[in-house]
């Protein structure tokens, strides 16, 4: 029961908000046969929550009820009032009890707010709060200002670091012979290099020979400082740099410090296609040994109440059987597959599945051990691992489209027809229906001649013949789903360098979930590989010890050292993000 009207219709109407879908789906986690509209001043019960009757004259509603002699002052300060602000005590208004006040904000923003006004006030002016509010407001705007001008690259230095680089003292101490004179020069003690800013020209300009140690300091003054750079492309920071300054393999070094930097690797949006190779699941050897499961919905609600769309396929055949239902529960989940598939079809060795509540609890795990089958599931957020049944679901979903009527809420009247189209169709994986490989022969369809008779001497003959055929089709068909898994890897993994990590290395995870657009798109903090089987890695937080299993293609490593090599001597540079 509830006072929100329009809370009655919400799971009876399809509506395209994405906080009115999470509800839905939290309240599917309840057996709720239906809601009703009750008036605001019956719904007592939940009232008590956010508010009390003004109503009851009880002494609980008071003020001071429960406090000691001891805060009689502070009381009296509370009653007192402020001319300033306009704040009248208990005493100007008797009819008013204020219990306490209250300030709302976004859930996003609590935290940062708390932690700018996060204090404890004693004194009764209010003037003295906003006083402190104001003060520590003004300290975090001076922060944001020094942030704003943050240069730690000083050119004064110039001179003493040239000196104490080993290979700018090669080229002075060699400086007479001829190959040197070409393409440096030597003024005020400092060392220039000539370069041409386009190939074509001849025009040469003179650059400042950069020393090692103070790479570091320029290429962060140049790309994390908001005006010179504000996180910018390797390009855009080597174009802004070469003009000015050169070291040996300087692109090559902006491109290190660029990937290395952490911000980037958490704001940037990769423009790529994903870098990891496609695996296949090898095909079983019989029919459901191997079932995937998912859902598909929410769809327009229909007279029939249906809303979400059950789908099962079987690895091995492809036989697909889809159940419509009105809502995704627990319950409901597993009703349906016990009624639907298992009492139909037998007791499946695997199922595959996402991690959605109406798959992962309590009682699919009861139905597990007690029915006697192996559930496992897919990586988080990589539909992928169950790309079968996922596949279905975008070709099912276009066919019933076309065959609804003019209201499109009867599309249950046109599921099973469209299943069993498909399963009689020649998938093109296998090379034969998936109703042939289950049953040993094609389906007879309307517009099919009268069957071949066929006369066995003894009924074990057919049976026989039927093995027989069975074998050759399963055999067939998992030969062809090779093949067409063989070709579909070699198209995919084109172009992708496939990258692997290593125990221990520390990486960030893709942010998945409602986010605006200057969100993160990966964590703000690392988290550490602890094991390894790859695509797939499960990672560790450092502080809370909580692993989770995530796909290479949702993982970014943090970088932070490399070796660059300078005329076979390696300088190691550490860039800090």
């Amino acid at each position: 029961m509830t006072d929100h009207c329009p809370l009655c219709y919400i799971m009876q109407k399809t509506i395209k908000n994405a906080r009115v879908n999470r509800l839905t789906h939290l309240i599917q986690e309840y057996n709720i046969d239906k809601v009703v509209h009750i008036r605001g001043r019956y719904n007592c019960l939940p009232d008590y929550l956010s508010g009390y009757s003004k109503e009851q004259d009880d002494e609980l509603n008071d003020i001071e009820y429960g406090l000691g002699s001891k805060n009689l002052s502070l009381l009296s300060s509370l009653r007192s009032y402020d001319k300033k602000f306009k704040l009248y005590s208990r005493e100007s208004s008797d009819n008013q009890n204020v219990l306490a006040t209250m300030t709302l904000r976004p859930r996003k923003n609590q935290t940062k707010i708390s932690n700018d006004t996060s204090h404890a006030v004693t004194n009764t002016d209010s003037h003295q709060e906003f006083d402190i509010v104001s003060h520590k407001q003004d300290i975090k705007k001076r922060k944001v200002t020094s942030n704003i001008s943050q240069n730690y690259f000083d050119t004064t230095k110039l001179k003493i670091a040239q000196k104490q680089d080993p290979d700018i003292q090669k080229i002075v101490r060699n400086f007479n012979l001829k190959s040197n004179r070409l393409s440096f020069v030597l003024k005020d003690d400092i060392v220039y290099k000539l370069i041409k800013l386009n190939k074509p020209s001849t025009k040469q300009i003179e650059v400042i020979y950069l020393p090692s140690s103070m790479i570091n300091s320029l290429l962060s003054a140049c790309h994390d400082d908001p005006m010179s750079g504000a996180h910018f492309s390797t390009d855009q920071i080597y174009y802004k740099v070469r003009n000015h300054f050169w070291w040996p393999r300087m692109k090559s070094t902006i491109e290190r410090y660029v990937k290395a930097c952490r911000l980037c690797k958490q704001f940037n949006i990769s423009r790529h296609k994903r870098s990891s190779h496609l695996r296949s699941i090898s095909p079983p050897d019989g029919p459901f040994a191997l079932i995937g499961m998912d859902y598909c919905g929410p769809l327009p609600r229909t007279p029939r109440e249906n809303q979400y769309v059950l789908v099962i396929t079987d690895y091995c055949t492809r036989y697909v059987t889809a159940i419509a239902l009105p809502n995704c529960t627990a319950e409901t989940t597993a009703q349906a597959f016990f009624n639907e598939y298992i009492c139909k079809y037998g007791i499946p060795s695997v199922i595959l599945s996402d991690r959605g509540s109406h798959f992962q609890n309590k009682l699919m795990e009861n139905s597990q051990k007690l029915i006697g089958y192996n559930h496992i599931y897919s990586t988080p957020y990589h539909p992928q691992s169950n790309g079968v049944v996922e596949r279905f679901n975008a070709t099912f979903v276009t066919q019933i489209s076309k065959l609804q009527d003019t209201q499109y809420n009867n599309w249950d009247e046109f599921l099973q027809v469209v299943v069993f189209a498909y399963n009689t169709g020649v998938h093109k994986s296998t090379k034969f229906s998936p109703y042939e490989l289950l049953y040993g022969g094609p389906a007879r369809l309307p517009f099919h001649r009268q069957p071949t008779q066929f006369t066995f001497d003894k009924p074990v003959d057919y049976f026989e013949q039927l093995k027989k055929t069975l074998r050759i089709f399963h055999q067939a068909s998992k030969d062809n789903i090779l093949l067409q898994q063989q070709a579909t890897n070699i198209y995919y993994n084109r172009h992708r360098c496939n990258p692997e990590l290593k125990s221990g290395d520390k990486v960030l995870t893709r942010v998945y979930g409602s986010k605006g657009k200057l969100d993160l798109k990966f964590s703000s903090i690392p988290k550490v590989v602890v094991e390894v089987h790859h695509p797939i890695y499960v990672v560790e937080d450092e502080s809370t010890r909580i692993t989770s299993q995530i796909h290479i293609d949702d993982l970014r490593p943090t970088l932070s050292k490399y070796a660059i090599l300078f005329k076979k001597k390696i300088y190691l540079l550490v860039f800090t993000s």
